[in-house]
């Protein structure tokens, strides 16, 4: 979520950023990433404010796929956001909802086959470092959530600006995947 969390978060040529970004918790409580990395969040689900969009980390899942109320708040925020995004193996709780059925996704390698057990009709896309379906947009593993953010600052702002976030990230973006995204943009 750092990669994504950091493009989502740079400001645009306007001086402005184009995105208010935020974390959200089940819990006003202080959160040990997988990699130990604490993370005090911004909100609770009980306050958080209405979304754009919603990004689903990767990394240790069973700590979501465990809790039923979050669950339950990712699956009515579904229906609320413009994009439903995930990042790694973040897809794992976009399948385990059904939200994956019928479309192409993606994850962390090492989890493809696990993704699609969990999403048997789903097309498990193992080639590419994200899979847009529109609203429902996933992101392969760790720093393919940078890609993704990108991916979707094109589609929302423009490709100009995506690679504007992608030289003041002082990334390099793949030249494949930003032609496919701007293929993607363009269709």
């Amino acid at each position: 979520m750092c990669g994504p969390f950091e493009a989502f978060g740079v400001t645009g040529d306007d001086g402005r950023a184009h995105f208010n970004v935020f974390t959200v918790a089940d819990e006003a409580r202080v959160v040990r990433a997988n990699t130990g990395m604490l993370i005090q969040p911004n909100h609770t689900i009980d306050d958080c404010p209405p979304l754009s969009m919603l990004l689903v980390p990767g990394g240790n899942t069973s700590v979501i796929l465990e809790n039923p109320r979050l669950m339950a708040w990712i699956a009515e925020q579904e229906k609320q956001v413009e994009h439903l995004v995930s990042v790694c193996t973040g897809a794992y709780v976009l399948a385990e909802l059904g939200l994956l059925d019928g479309l192409e996704a993606t994850t962390h390698y090492s989890g493809y086959d696990r993704l699609q057990k969990a999403a048997p009709t789903a097309v498990v896309r193992r080639d590419v470092r994200v899979a847009d379906n529109g609203h429902i947009v996933t992101g392969a593993g760790v720093s393919a959530g940078i890609d993704l953010a990108l991916h979707m600052i094109g589609r929302m702002y423009g490709m100009e600006e995506a690679r504007a976030v992608a030289e003041y990230m002082m990334y390099r973006w793949a030249p494949e995947d930003e032609a496919r995204a701007e293929a993607l943009i363009a269709s």
